[in-house]
């Protein structure tokens, strides 16, 4: 085997975690009816423990990125993906909302590193111009957990109920564990004297700051944020009890978005290497899938555009259309990762790239939190509005506070 391959099935590898990230934090969407059933939820409620799993995400990311430098990639993704297991095993258990909420915790924890551990081993061993090709191929390949937890667990869910839906993605962790086990070298980082872990926490949140960072910093907030809110919660209850389709075809639309955020990544690449200014790309790209957004509640009951074609509300390929649209566009979100790349040393890449995904996810769990009290207060639409809403405000953000070159 070439040292090529070797590298490529590598990353490979760790991607599986990724998938298994995807595929677990976002199986709510399609289940959110029996799991508020089965754990005593309403919609809120299911939206405050899911929520806990990004906060955990967040809130553990600072060490994943001291580990990834100081203990190397394959140590920190194997002992990440042992965690993430038994959280899956932990939710398929859960009997009530405390058990849940406990699993969930596990489960974001867990999943913390399972984009950061293919990005930091390709950022060390790729040049600079083949990082910028496969952080987008990291991306896309990561994406088709959401493809699982679509129509495929639909499926299962219908067939059995949730908890063999997380089963399933406690199945596929131990298969990337395995895989990583395999076929990922076992890295040794640069030795550096200990500085003591609050020292390093305090340069990865000292990194966010960094006038190269800031704005990516901000620009991750809502970017992430959006895709769990939309493609992880509330698009199956958009779908299901606004829009009245069955699970299936709900999944099937869920699904459609889903190859979207899939094909997005390769498409941002092609179209930075085409036309370049990377920062105008990602922030028209956001400004774009927030009127996906809007365009969606746009065609629900009462929604402008159904009032112009003087309907109760528009079909449902309206919302596949949309769906499809913002599905791309938010996929844009993977040019962030070579701006930071290129904005620090080879062995601060760690810490960077868990400065900015420590706003990715601490964004999810806010705007997660504040779209259940809006959906308290103005349903489904309201919560859906949150993360448009946030879309546009972190991109005139990102706009202001990036560094012109």
């Amino acid at each position: 085997m070439t040292a090529s391959a070797g590298v490529t099935l590598a990353i490979l590898a760790l991607c599986l975690g990724h998938v298994f990230s995807n595929a677990v934090r976002t199986l709510p969407a399609i289940a959110s009816d029996v799991l508020m059933r089965d754990l005593g939820l309403d919609a809120e409620g299911l939206a405050q423990v899911t929520g806990i799993f990004p906060l955990a995400f967040a809130a553990v990311m600072i060490p994943v990125g001291i580990g990834l430098d100081r203990f190397g990639v394959k140590a920190t993704a194997m002992a990440l993906l042992a965690v993430g297991a038994c959280g899956a095993a932990m939710a398929a258990l859960a009997g009530g909302p405390w058990s849940m909420l406990l699993a969930q915790v596990v489960l974001g924890a867990g999943c913390s590193g399972m984009l950061m551990a293919p990005v930091t081993f390709a950022a060390r061993a790729l040049s600079a111009h083949r990082f910028a090709l496969w952080s987008g191929v990291i991306q896309a390949v990561g994406n088709t957990g959401m493809l699982i937890s679509a129509s495929p667990l639909a499926l299962l869910i219908e067939a059995t109920d949730w908890r063999a839906g997380y089963l399933a993605c406690g199945g596929l962790a131990a298969l990337a564990f395995c895989a990583v086990a395999l076929l990922v070298p076992g890295d040794r980082p640069a030795p550096h004297p200990s500085r003591g872990l609050l020292r390093d926490m305090a340069e990865v949140v000292g990194m966010a700051a960094q006038p190269a960072l800031r704005g990516v910093v901000v620009f991750a907030f809502a970017s992430f944020a959006a895709v769990l809110g939309v493609r992880g919660l509330w698009g199956g209850p958009w779908l299901m009890e606004v829009k009245g389709l069955p699970r299936v075809e709900a999944g099937n639309l869920l699904l459609a978005c889903t190859l979207a955020l899939t094909a997005g990544p390769a498409l941002a690449g092609l179209v930075l290497r085409r036309v370049g200014h990377a920062t105008l790309l990602m922030w028209t790209t956001h400004v774009g899938a927030a009127a996906m957004l809007l365009l969606v509640l746009a065609g629900g009951p009462g929604g402008w555009a159904a009032r112009v074609l003087g309907l109760p509300m528009l079909p449902p390929g309206w919302d596949l259309a949309m769906l499809i649209g913002f599905g791309l566009l938010v996929s844009f979100q993977v040019l962030a990762y070579p701006l930071v790349r290129a904005a620090v040393r080879p062995e601060q890449a760690g810490r960077a790239l868990s400065a900015v995904n420590l706003s990715f996810f601490f964004g999810a769990a806010a705007l997660q939190a504040l779209s259940g009290l809006m959906a308290a207060w103005g349903g489904v639409a309201a919560a859906i509005g949150t993360f448009a809403a946030a879309l546009v405000l972190c991109s005139i953000g990102f706009l202001a506070l990036h560094p012109r070159r």
